[in-house]
């Protein structure tokens, strides 16, 4: 079943689902896959000296939290840089780790490593950690692999999109399509974002193409090509 906070599409073979949150649903794994929660971002600026709000982590949790009750997910697959930086489990503060603990009740939370957090998701005593995984055929891992031919969900680009609504022209965090490989958004609540267009995300596709950005508009997917920059430049 698709919670109603969720839109369905397909995927090599999978009936999958985009949360307005950018979280996806994969009903038959019983999965709800996040990328890039950055817990603990502003508390490591404000280490640095940079002062922010303290919240971001208990935002993001709050959302996880919801996603999680909502598609009853028995398992929660993170697809790295869970935490901003290695020591940011040691600063979560309490009441983000009593959320964390709640939803570990109910789902058994899968840390995937990421260049941010690497296994410092152990730390936190909640979930495993891996360095890939591997649900019905298809990989899950934080960075895309250029050359990888099987299907294959992952994160680390925190892609966003430009797009025209009403006279305005706005960006939001999206979801990357082609026929065997997804790029996640990214989930955490501090967090910025690369173009869709950006040459990188391309080049970490293997340059495949047609690459479709996909956004959770009023309970509906809405898609919107996804070229590379030099071929929009070149096809003006």
């Amino acid at each position: 079943m698709v919670p109603a906070s969720f839109a369905p599409f397909a995927f090599a073979g999978e009936s999958l689902a985009l949360g307005a949150s950018g979280a996806v649903w994969w009903p038959r794994a019983e999965a709800l896959l996040v990328a890039d929660l950055h817990l603990e971002k502003a508390s490591w600026y404000a280490q640095r000296g940079q002062m922010l709000p303290p919240y971001d982590s208990r935002a993001t949790l709050e959302r996880l939290a919801r996603d999680s009750a909502a598609t009853g997910a028995r398992r929660i697959v993170a697809l790295g840089d869970s935490f901003h930086d290695r020591d940011g489990p040691s600063r979560l503060e309490a009441g983000a780790g009593a959320l964390l603990a709640r939803i570990a009740e109910t789902a058994g939370i899968l840390w995937v490593a990421g260049n941010h957090d690497a296994a410092s998701p152990a730390d936190t005593a909640i979930g495993t950690c891996h360095g890939e995984i591997t649900l019905h055929g298809i990989h899950l891992r934080h960075e895309a692999h250029p050359y990888e031919s099987q299907p294959e969900i992952s994160g680390h680009f925190h892609p966003k999109i430009a797009v025209v609504a009403r006279g305005r022209r706005i960006s939001r965090p999206c979801l990357l399509l082609t026929p065997n490989r997804i790029i996640l958004p990214a989930y955490g609540a501090f967090t910025g974002g690369l173009s869709a267009h950006d040459p990188a995300i391309h080049a970490s596709l293997g340059n495949a193409a047609p690459v479709e950005a996909l956004l959770h508009v009023a309970g509906r997917i809405a898609r919107f090509p996804a070229a590379p920059a030099a071929e929009k430049r070149r096809t003006g």
